[in-house]
């Protein structure tokens, strides 16, 4: 049996934690943007990524605190040493989520639901936060059962229940399943999973193309083989900046992506990891997106090398952003590598952006991120830099 263990809006739970004030109390964390809500606020339709002023419309009462980041950073680090406490094998998901496989504990430790009792109750005691724990054969059940018990809950899918409780949920469950494939489905008349599972494969595949129409009928009958893995590493590393609507220029733009990559590069050689393909992800004003990349010749973890491919992405939009204006600036590096596949051998002018890259690193280990900067940040502000799960290899750094 696999547990997936999930964070109640987390962000907001630790800000309730630390200020008993706020508990019971609609809270939102953010500032142009909410960032996480509470329960209490979600109960007005509070939601994440909405904008503030939408967000005290709906609900005047609620709480407003900026985010404070080490804070979450420390519970995200409190809450997954309980984790290995409870499993030998544990997967991080994000900074407030994973599987543990506790298959094989029956005799030594307990039966997974009595494991999952004991794992709410010390995050409880030792983190002082909320916790939802799901139970299931299959690591895409498991984490369907942990959304129906929210919040604060504890849900056990036994093998003879599976499709009991998974059919006549909403197709909205099944992971894959946005909007317009809902939409799709909707369109047939499939609302609930069971119906997708009543639903012969090669019709889905006719409707939603093979990858997809394989991945739901496989999930409607919970067919995930998928073993929970403590040592799978990120296949990508990106950070992104919502940006004020209707205020940008080049300049800013560029500026964006300076700071961006600055981040972005600084993590993938803290995880010993190289990429080739760059990926420049934007909102317009008129909130539609756009996704441009750009593969290079060689995996590199150079910030000199990829800039210079950013930038040649974002001129290339730059009509487009005259106008619609731009609202999100995202940039990730994908196709990633350990750091020993990249070539031994470099050209000569490329040998010293690589030890002004690693000097600029050591410098900000030890004094701190602001401590140095380049000249076109600097009294910028420098938007949200919201934290990420450490890659397994940054872990074993650190």
């Amino acid at each position: 049996m696999i547990l997936h263990a999930d964070l109640d809006s987390f962000f907001a739970s630790v800000e309730q934690r630390d200020a008993p004030r706020l508990l019971g109390r609609p809270v939102i964390v953010g500032g142009g943007v909410v960032l996480a809500a509470s329960y209490e606020a979600k109960a007005f339709g509070v939601r994440t990524a909405m904008g503030l002023g939408r967000a005290r419309a709906l609900c005047p009462a609620a709480i407003v605190v900026p985010p404070r980041f080490e804070a979450y950073s420390e519970a995200s680090r409190a809450v997954f040493r309980v984790f290995d406490d409870h499993s030998p094998v544990v997967e991080g998901l994000s900074i407030d989520e994973a599987f543990l496989d506790v298959r094989g504990m029956e005799r030594s430790i307990g039966s997974p639901l009595e494991i999952a009792t004991r794992l709410r109750a010390a995050v409880r005691e030792q983190v002082g936060l909320p916790i939802t724990v799901g139970i299931a054969r299959t690591k895409f059940l498991a984490k369907v059962a942990s959304a129906v018990a929210k919040p604060d809950g504890l849900l056990l899918v036994p093998p003879e229940g599976e499709r009991a409780f998974l059919h006549p949920l909403p197709v909205e469950a099944l992971w894959g399943v946005g909007p317009k494939t809902a939409a799709k489905l909707h369109e047939r008349g499939l609302v609930t999973v069971g119906q997708v599972a009543r639903t012969p494969q090669i019709l889905l595949v006719s409707w939603l193309g093979p990858a997809a129409g394989r991945h739901l009928h496989a999930l409607s009958h919970n067919l995930d083989a998928r073993r929970v893995d403590s040592g799978r590493r990120r296949r990508s590393i990106g950070s992104q900046r919502a940006r004020p609507s209707g205020r940008w220029t080049p300049e800013s733009a560029d500026a964006d992506l300076v700071a961006l990559i600055d981040r972005v590069t600084r993590r993938m050689r803290a995880a010993r990891r190289v990429g080739r393909t760059v990926v420049l992800r934007l909102r317009f004003g008129d909130f539609t997106r756009a996704t441009r990349s750009l593969t290079l010749p060689h995996a590199t973890a150079s910030t000199e090398l990829i800039l210079a491919a950013a930038r040649e992405l974002l001129a290339g939009v730059l009509p487009t952003l005259e106008l619609r204006g731009l609202t999100l600036v995202g940039i990730s590096v994908t196709n990633l590598e350990p750091e020993d596949a990249m070539q031994l051998t470099l050209p000569f002018d490329r040998r010293w952006t690589d030890a002004l890259d690693a000097a600029l690193d050591q410098v900000r280990d030890r004094y701190g991120s602001a401590a140095i900067t380049r000249g076109v940040l600097v009294g910028r502000d420098p938007g949200i830099a919201m934290p990420v799960l450490p890659d397994p290899g940054e872990r074993a750094l650190g």
